[in-house]
C-alpha cells in the first residue's frame, strides 16, 4: 500500500494534490485517479514548477 503525502501549504478543506513515492500524483478529491510518474519524471516535473 502507498503512503499518500500532501504539501503542508495545502488546505485543510482536502482540495489539494498528494504525492506516492514511486507511484505518482493523484487529486484529494478523486483519490482513485493517478498519474504514474517515474523517478526521473518527478524530478522534471519539480525543475520546472521551480523555474516557473
Amino acid at each position: 500500500m502507498t503512503r499518500w503525502r500532501k504539501s503542508s501549504y495545502s488546505a485543510s478543506d482536502g482540495n489539494c494534490v498528494e504525492v506516492g513515492r514511486g507511484v505518482g500524483v493523484r487529486d484529494s478529491k478523486s483519490p482513485s485517479v493517478r498519474l504514474p510518474l517515474t523517478a526521473h519524471q518527478w524530478t522534471q516535473l519539480l525543475r520546472l514548477v521551480k523555474s516557473s
